[in-house]
């Protein structure tokens, strides 16, 4: 699997993870096994939140025994997300996950409660050895210039944000900004949210003939694109061993200029949004 180090932290991160959102709703043996298959095959980042029901009790089950080498991220909810509602929120998913640290702990996204407050909770418990890095999930460029301006160079790990085929916002400015000051990307539903392209469709033709190209299957071949810059990772779901072992696969797939100018026509940009596209 190949890795990157993760914006400014010193860890080095499987490029493919592994998201968890509605993890918790289907067949759990399977999602256990899901999940269990992909760190075999190095998609030893895992992503999940508290918002996210009993994902993280699957996700204990999971990596029983095995958590040495995971990079283990979770999430605050904006309501919680106060000093203090921060420090026990965090303390929560900890024994839900069933570890004693994370190694990187996010704000869901922007709420009512200052920046200045989740940021003092975050640093407290780094010095405390309870998360190891801390991050912003769903920013656009102007929150991300007021969480500098609040924390500093060097301290926001990540940007955690809806990136697929069909919605490429964040290549506007967000993207930039993030290899500006060394803050990984991580795109999450990076197949979008049931909406991926069908076979039929102009742009899933393109897809399946650069997959037939390379051996390879249509979703494999949106994950090279998304992860094309070393900027940003993802974090597909899978909901069996054998989707997991499909999504690890797509880290050997090597796209093309022309092939990258291909699916560049076939999902074009677009114009930037008023607001950042968030699920």
């Amino acid at each position: 699997m190949r890795s990157h180090v993760f914006g400014s932290t010193r860890s080095s991160v499987s490029v493919i993870g592994q998201g968890t959102w509605y993890i918790d709703s289907g067949d759990r043996k399977a999602a256990v096994a899901a999940l269990r298959r992909g760190v075999e095959l190095g998609m030893t980042h895992i992503d999940t939140a508290e918002m996210y029901g009993d994902a993280e009790l699957v996700i204990a089950e999971a990596i029983a025994g095995q958590r040495d080498g995971l990079f283990l991220v979770s999430k605050v909810l904006p309501s919680n997300a106060s000093r203090k509602g921060t420090i026990t929120a965090c303390e929560r998913s900890l024994k839900r996950l069933r570890t004693d640290y994370l190694d990187c702990y996010l704000l869901h996204w922007r709420g009512s409660y200052p920046l200045a407050e989740t940021v003092a909770a975050f640093e407290e418990l780094v010095r405390a050895g309870k998360i190891r890095s801390w991050g912003v999930s769903n920013f656009d460029e102007g929150d991300l210039d007021e969480m500098l301006g609040v924390a500093g160079e060097g301290k926001i790990a990540c940007n955690q944000v809806l990136y697929h085929l069909k919605e490429r916002a964040i290549e506007h400015a967000v993207v930039p900004w993030c290899e500006k000051h060394q803050v990984a990307v991580v795109a999450y539903s990076p197949f979008g949210h049931d909406d991926f392209p069908t076979p039929g469709s102009k742009g899933g033709e393109v897809l399946r003939q650069i997959a037939q190209a390379h051996g390879a299957t249509p979703r494999q071949v949106a994950l090279a694109f998304l992860t094309r810059k070393p900027t940003v990772f993802a974090i597909p779901k899978a909901s069996s061993a054998e989707h997991a072992a499909d999504n690890a696969a797509a880290v050997d797939l090597a796209l093309s200029e022309s092939e990258i100018a291909a699916l560049d026509r076939a999902f074009p940009l677009g114009p930037k949004p008023r607001s950042l596209p968030m699920l």
